[in-house]
């Protein structure tokens, strides 16, 4: 934002200092007070041993010579708040124009693989799922808007020895219905069965071993089952990501690298890294300086596990891709999981790309009778029909006050926006709250609300009989709200890109929730139509590039807005 009159103003100050001071301009947190300001009299005032609010004036009348400014003046204990022109003002919104158009993907550029959602086979989404499913959606959106080669990709729990328990439950329970017949909920219900009836027979632990070993050893039927079950979970998946916006490029689960992870083992016994621990498995034990617990990478009775799967994933990812950057979403619980693996990797002398692991909080319910219970999974299927539903009854409940030409299309965009937003509208690093008042409400940092305003400046448009304006020619004088409204437009690249580098979506919904209530209110204050020229035409623009943003920003969250409401 206005990247050529901070160049120029910080020369100026760097030649009459005499000094290589960093300064730094932003927009006010009151816009009211200027369209920018500078700590920089701050900074000077420690290397020159004055008063701050001495170089401060001397700051201000400095920048007054430019001809961009149209004043300057001094707040505070030495700030310096800037009100640029408005023909500056106006010249800055081609970028804004810009950020609304998502770059073109550089495919000779190293890859970003970002891995998220990552289901167990045989289990329904739960709601917990969401959390990461929709921060690593967004997180795609936000890389390939700013051109980004991205690998999507959905790491699937398809292995491991709840195949071995689910294979025994149904040999014992499953009545020789063939598995293509099942539903997730009957496979979770033979799940739940085994763990139940485990406490009373101990050895069906020992049978859903023995089924798992015989599956790895390449058993024909066991195999069969397994590929059953995969192949009615992934049907199951796709009806429930196509509502929520969510694609993936690659779906390959722990079971590719079964032929991978015997290569992984013996480079490790033969570096060193891997030694025998109890039983006869095999361990990595860390220096005494990490304060890390031994990491177990294969079993006594050598079975592999996660650990076993996602080293063979890491080298494959290195090998394959040689991406630039890896980012895996997961909630805090894997902390310490991610924390062993990167530091085995570098025992194992891999050259790792830059990775992160992106953590996020668990999820608490407002409404108590939502936690889940022992058993009862809280589908993330159902809780979507339930926001659906609870729009369609707001959608009636408002009546004539909602324009609409189908009202169960707008209520599947709002319900399915509402949760999508309520979650990424927060902080992922804290725990996320889930509140229904507020996901549904059309007041406050919510989708309904979004939502509503986009469709308010599309009305205008259309009554405007202008659904393309363009700037204004002529440059008017600007009210208050012309001025906050256009100064806040000009953050939105700024927003985009605090979000994606900081893998911090919450942080473009932030934005869009302040340009919402910026528009609200010049829309509630300013005539737009009404307006005489070359005002009206400013007006329109606004309201034009307002629309386009709200409507950018919600795909990029993995949102819908609708244009009549």
């Amino acid at each position: 934002m206005f990247s050529t009159f901070s160049s120029e103003a910080l020369r100026r100050m760097r030649d009459h200092y005499a000094s290589d001071v960093e300064a730094e301009f932003a927009r006010p947190q009151d816009p009211k007070h200027g369209d920018l300001t500078t700590t920089a009299a701050l900074r000077l005032s420690k290397l020159l041993s004055r008063p701050p609010r001495e170089i401060a004036e001397e700051i201000a009348a400095m920048l007054r010579e430019m001809p961009e400014v149209e004043g300057a003046d001094v707040a505070g204990a030495g700030y310096v708040n800037i009100r640029l022109k408005p023909d500056v003002l106006l010249a800055e919104l081609d970028i804004v124009t810009d950020a609304t158009k998502a770059k073109k993907p550089q495919k000779k550029d190293k890859p970003v693989i970002i891995e998220y959602s990552q289901p167990n086979i045989a289990k329904p989404l739960a709601i917990h799922h969401i959390i990461g499913t929709v921060l690593g959606q967004s997180m795609v959106n936000l890389y390939r808007h700013q051109g980004a080669n991205v690998i999507s990709w959905n790491y699937i729990g398809d292995w491991g020895t709840q195949f071995g328990k689910l294979a025994v439950a149904y040999e014992k329970w499953g009545g020789k219905k063939p598995v293509a017949g099942y539903t997730l909920d009957e496979l979770l219900k033979l799940y739940v069965r085994f763990h139940e009836e485990v406490k009373t027979d101990e050895s069906l632990d020992d049978q859903g071993r023995e089924a798992f070993r015989k599956l790895e050893q390449g058993d024909k039927t066991l195999r069969a089952f397994w590929k059953d079950v995969v192949a009615v979970t992934k049907s199951s998946l796709e009806d429930i990501y196509l509502r929520l916006g969510v694609t993936f490029d690659l779906d390959l689960g722990e079971s590719f690298y079964e032929d991978k992870m015997e290569p992984v083992l013996e480079e490790g016994k033969k570096k060193g890294v891997f030694t025998e621990g109890e039983g006869g498995s095999l361990i990595v034990a860390f220096p005494e300086e990490k304060n890390m617990s031994p990491y177990l990478v294969l079993k006594g009775d050598g079975a592999t596990l996660y650990s076993t799967r996602d080293l063979a994933q890491m080298k494959y990812r290195i090998q394959t891709y040689d991406p630039k950057e890896v980012l895996i979403f997961t909630d805090i619980a894997q902390k310490l999981h991610f924390e062993q693996l990167v530091e085995t990797c570098t025992m194992l002398g891999w050259k790792l790309p830059a990775f992160e692991n992106v953590l996020f909080g668990r999820m608490r319910f407002v409404d108590k009778s939502m936690s889940t219970r022992k058993g009862n999974v809280l589908e993330l299927e159902h809780v979507v029909d339930e926001a659906v539903h609870r729009a369609e009854e707001i959608v009636k409940e408002r009546g004539d006050a909602i324009q609409t030409d189908d009202p169960k299309e707008l209520a599947e965009m709002m319900g399915v926006g509402a949760l999508v937003y309520g979650i990424l509208s927060q902080n992922r690093k804290m725990d996320i709250v889930f509140d229904w008042d507020k996901m549904l409400s059309f007041e406050g940092n919510s989708a309904p609300y979004l939502q509503y305003t986009h469709a308010r400046a599309r009305s205008v448009l259309r009554k405007a009989e202008n659904e393309e304006p363009s700037a204004p020619k002529t440059v008017p004088v600007f009210t208050e709200h012309d001025r906050i409204l256009l100064t806040t437009l000009l953050q939105f690249p700024a927003a985009i890109e605090s979000a994606r580098s900081e893998h911090m979506p919450h942080k473009l919904a932030t934005f869009l929730h302040q340009l919402a209530q910026d528009f609200n209110r010049f829309y509630n204050v300013e005539p737009i139509l009404q307006a005489d020229e070359p005002t009206r035409t400013l007006r329109l623009f606004l309201t034009f590039l307002t629309a386009q943003v709200l409507k950018t920003g919600a795909a990029l969250l993995t949102m819908r807005v609708p244009d009549r409401m």
